[in-house]
């Protein structure tokens, strides 16, 4: 699993027109599902997400979670995370998972992000044709790979 962690002012998704959900201090999580992941990456990262020490603290350090700061997190699927761009100017999407796969391991790990931040968290919509607005805090953009981790 490939994850997209943006430490956000404020975050939401529209779906045709529509409104999704907003959040406001937190993070926007885009997740990108492979065949080879399992639902020991979804776990782990689920525990690195929400533990990941990139909100300030009173001293403006970098040293708060989000869970430590009671902020939201919004979860989106997004497949072009395994876009392979070695060949041509096509990315091939090959890698990533069909929605057999990807959206059972999509369940896990919203559950997962739940667990550890002890709350109810907020989901775009697997599939769908999202508008994702967001204004980055910092800017903070971190990209962390389940395969990554050893």
């Amino acid at each position: 699993m490939r994850v997209v962690i943006q430490r956000v002012s404020h975050a939401s998704v529209d779906i045709e027109g529509q409104p999704r959900v907003a959040i406001r201090n937190g993070l926007l999580v885009l997740v990108g599902i492979a065949d080879a992941d399992t639902a020991d990456d979804a776990a782990w990262l689920s525990g690195k997400i929400v533990n990941l020490r990139i909100f300030n603290d009173d001293a403006g350090v970098m040293n708060r979670s989000v869970k430590q700061t009671n902020g939201d997190i919004l979860l989106v699927s997004q497949f072009t995370l395994h876009a392979a761009t070695k060949k041509g100017n096509r990315p091939s999407y090959i890698q990533a998972s069909k929605p057999e796969v990807a959206i059972p391991l999509y369940r896990q790990m919203i559950g997962c992000l739940e667990q550890e931040l002890e709350r109810a968290i907020f989901t775009g919509e697997f599939g769908a044709d999202m508008k994702v607005e967001l204004l980055n805090d910092g800017p903070v953009t971190i990209w962390i790979d389940s395969k990554d981790r050893e």
